[in-house]
Formats: structure tokens, sequence, C-alpha cells
């Protein structure tokens, strides 16, 4: 498996979760990581992205409560997830890739981690 994601669970309304996503050295040093999710029904959706610069950019749904981050020492991206919504049940996948003439290509998908928010 070349990307792990783990950290999944239930959890209620205002809670935490923290996903993890780890690479495997060649995957992760050159391309940026990213996750998303998939509702029920719905299409995948970007949640947010990081590049190896680490710059980071999200979906404004969850701008201020989600939070990437990159180890480069471990090869693992983080996804910090707080004041959760119900809205914010999907399942989360890890993702890496790389832009090329700007536009932006996923090149490893990690399999999915599910996320329920819910009293």
């Amino acid at each position: 498996v070349q990307l792990q994601a783990s950290g999944g669970g239930l959890v209620q309304p205002g809670g935490s979760l923290r996903l993890s996503c780890a690479a495997s050295r060649s995957i992760f040093s050159g391309n940026v990581m990213g996750w998303y999710r998939q509702a029920p029904g719905k299409q995948r959706e970007l949640v947010a992205r990081i590049t190896t610069a680490g710059n980071a950019n999200y979906a404004d749904a969850v701008k201020g409560r989600f939070t990437i981050a990159r180890d480069n020492a471990k090869n693992t991206v983080t996804l910090q997830m707080n004041s959760l919504k119900p809205e914010d049940t999907a399942v989360y996948y890890c993702e890496a890739g790389r832009y090329s003439a700007g536009v932006y290509f996923t090149a490893y998908w990690g399999q999915g981690t599910l996320v329920t928010v819910s009293s």
C-alpha cells in the first residue's frame, strides 16, 4: 500500500478527529499531498491540499476548522479536524499529485477512512 490513511471514527458534533496518511518516501517527497472526501450520494471533493513547500489551501467549507500538515521526516500528512459538523460525515481519502501547466493531477489514492459526525 503506497498511501495508508487512518484515524477515522465516530465523533459528536463539535468534536475533533485527526486523520493521518503514511506514504512511501518515493511518493511523499516530490508530490503535493491532499485530502478529499466523499459523502453518500455526492461527488468526491477536495478538502485540503499542501505543497512540498508547506503551502496549504482549503475548501471553503472547512476553512478555520481543519488544518493540513506534512511531516517530511516521517513521510506523513495529517488532517486535524475541529468543530466537526454532521455535514463533515464522509469517507476521507488521502491523495498525492502534482501541478502541470497550472492543472492539478492526482497520481495516487489511498484507501478511505470513514468519519461519522453524529450525536
